[in-house]
């Protein structure tokens, strides 16, 4: 009893050992604190300030009417009302109209066609052509939702007065005209704001990035400068291996717990975004979430050589994991072998996990399918990085400096 006793109070000994050095190489070092803390102060409140309107509105576009009747008159005014668009006044002619756009003054080209009112008594088909900026598809789907809308209402006011002059009541044309009505509800995202939709997710990314990179960074530090006894102590053998890497984790997941609440509450409070989530469903995504990349970047950086390594390789990383999280195009597009390769990064899960979540509600038994693969993550980064540290360890010559720290890691 009495050596098991020993064994424990030795391996608590060194896990708190390691958590004060690491938690003082972080304090220290001013481009890790930069990355591990400030970031996640500073990236939320450019991104949530940058996208703070939430949707395009007032959009400068052309109207080129052709046809300068009260009819054309009355779209053009009915275009500049819509909350998507705004005419920009004094267009008398396509070519002008083309100019302003090559300039970058206009966002898109509405041509209502000569011959609008004439067509339009005479129960003929008119036409509105919409020319828009495909190649910026937000602009471009302001630009069309706002023409169609305008046309539409216009539209519908011509074919209900002749409802009406043919004797049917105002009730019967409007039932008539809209035989079917919608009645559409957008949930969670009520305003269709594009600062709802990407920051949530991008917020779970900026925690693995900076995590990753900072990690990463300190250990190519340590290695830079000829410090290997600190990043990867020479005492690891296979009893000790386990407090050493629980010492380094816990000090990091100490101030990723500051950096989730400041993330997955904080921002959400300060920016009005639509917060749904709960302690316990969130609790049960971020932990193991954490944990996940906690040990990925502990065993990572046992590979970076130099300081700058880390963030070179994350910036590679960076474009792949953005795309893969579903925040750029849908998962479900996204072909089978390359959803399941991008399994590799906890992100993947956490993603859509903390989205459902915070926006939607979600509760543990909606999301048991992400906890599992991110609970099977955080397994496998910690076996990945056991093996990386006892490698590195056994392969490196033991220094007076190795012995100095082994005499002071158990005292």
């Amino acid at each position: 009893m009495r050596t098991i006793y020993q064994y424990f109070k030795k391996g608590n000994d060194l896990t708190a050992n390691f958590y004060n050095r690491e938690m003082t190489a972080i304090l220290k070092d001013r481009g890790a604190l930069l990355i591990l803390l400030f970031a996640l102060f500073i990236y939320p409140i450019i991104y949530g300030i940058a996208y703070q309107r939430e949707v395009l509105r007032e959009l400068p576009v052309a109207v080129v009417d052709l046809d300068k009747t009260a009819a054309s008159r009355q779209l053009t005014r009915m275009i500049d009302a819509t909350e998507q668009l705004k005419a920009v006044p004094n267009i008398h002619s396509l070519a002008e109209a083309e100019e302003l756009f090559h300039r970058g003054e206009i966002n898109g080209i509405i041509v209502i066609s000569d011959q609008l009112e004439k067509k339009m008594l005479r129960g003929e088909q008119a036409v509105v052509s919409v020319y828009c900026d495909a190649g910026y598809l937000l602009m471009y789907k302001q630009t069309l939702s706002g023409t169609l809308r305008a046309s539409g209402t216009f539209a519908a006011g011509v074919e209900i007065k002749r409802y009406l002059a043919k004797g049917a009541s105002w009730e019967q044309a409007h039932e008539m005209r809209d035989p079917v009505a919608l009645n559409a509800h957008l949930l969670y995202n009520p305003a269709g704001g594009y600062n709802t939709f990407i920051l949530p997710g991008l917020l779970v990314i900026l925690l693995q990035q900076t995590l990753l990179i900072g990690i990463g960074l300190l250990g190519g530090t340590q290695t830079e400068l000829g410090r290997q006894h600190f990043a990867v102590p020479m005492q690891l053998n296979r009893g000790s291996v386990l407090p050493v890497l629980l010492g380094k984790a816990g000090a990091y997941m100490t101030l990723y717990i500051i950096n989730t609440i400041i993330t997955q509450i904080w921002v959400f409070h300060w920016f009005n975004l639509p917060f749904k989530g709960t302690f316990l469903p969130g609790l049960a995504v971020m932990l193991p979430f954490l944990l996940a990349v906690t040990f990925l970047g502990l065993g990572l950086s046992t590979l970076f050589k130099r300081r700058e390594h880390s963030i070179l390789f994350m910036v590679f990383l960076s474009p792949i994991i953005l795309f893969v999280s579903g925040l750029s195009w849908p998962i479900s597009a996204i072909p089978q072998w390359l959803q399941v390769g991008a399994k590799i990064f906890p992100s993947t899960l956490a993603v859509p996990a903390m989205i459902r979540v915070n926006i939607m509600g979600a509760q543990v038994q909606h999301i048991t399918s992400e906890i599992g693969g991110l609970l099977l993550q955080a397994a496998i980064y910690f076996i990945l990085a056991l093996i990386l540290f006892y490698r590195v360890s056994q392969k490196r010559e033991i220094t007076p400096d190795d012995k100095k720290e082994t005499k002071k890691g158990v005292q």
